[in-house]
């Protein structure tokens, strides 16, 4: 059964959450703090993780933060309707997704389960990558370049196997967000997308200011440097 973290402090919104999450059949545990959450995930091992950005006691950015230093697990953000600063920010330190409040639960739901299905496909094959000198372990999840481990988010991890699977082919945006991302209900958009291909870049790129690896195809879209 997976097993969702919610860090919420609004108890009505926290009620409705749970109430529904547990009728999808997952497990939910619910922490209101910053240091409740801290202790919680400490303690779990959780398939996917909920943050609102504002918590009594600090920010849902910090944990997000903490646990990026030593997981991989799919994080969506709760955030204020067109705080476009925090969704930017959000996906800067390693979020997977977001939603703006208010929302409503059966879209809530929806994004939910792309996200756990997403990353249940990400993790079923035993297979290598290489090519540019980056590598990656499909089945471990794991990404190298030049022998040295990258530290990748879920979604830079599947943006780079994407892209790894398809050398040399000019990719789309919209058939990036559509193989990734659920873009035909318009879950991510195409300044999302940009923030995860330039995010990706400082990581596998020698010069990230000049990408050989990640190429801008213009007006087409990006392709993937075999070599």
């Amino acid at each position: 059964m997976k097993r969702i973290f919610l860090v919420e402090d609004d108890l009505s919104l926290i009620n409705g959450l749970t109430f529904a999450v547990r009728k999808q059949g997952y497990e939910i545990d619910v922490a209101r703090t910053s240091l409740e959450a801290k202790r919680l995930w400490a303690d779990g091992k959780y398939d996917l993780v909920i943050l609102d950005v504002s918590l009594p006691d600090g920010s849902g950015f910090d944990i997000c933060t903490k646990i990026r230093q030593t997981s991989k697990v799919p994080i969506m953000f709760l955030t204020a309707a067109d705080e476009e600063t925090d969704i930017i920010m959000g996906l800067d330190i390693g979020a997977d997704d977001y939603i703006t409040k208010p929302f409503k639960l059966a879209v809530f739901l929806s994004r939910i389960n792309a996200l756990l299905r997403r990353s249940d496909n990400f993790s079923r094959t035993d297979q290598e990558l290489s090519s540019n000198g980056i590598t990656v372990h499909l089945l471990k999840g794991e990404g190298y370049k030049d022998g040295k481990p990258l530290e990748l988010t879920s979604s830079e991890y599947k943006l780079l196997c994407l892209f790894m699977e398809n050398p040399d082919v000019v990719l789309s945006p919209e058939q990036i967000l559509g193989r990734l991302w659920d873009h035909d209900e318009n879950f991510i958009d195409n300044k999302t997308l940009t923030v995860y291909i330039r995010r990706l870049r400082m990581k596998v790129e020698d010069d990230p200011g000049e990408p050989e690896k990640i190429v801008t195809v213009r007006g087409m879209g990006y392709k993937w440097n075999h070599a």
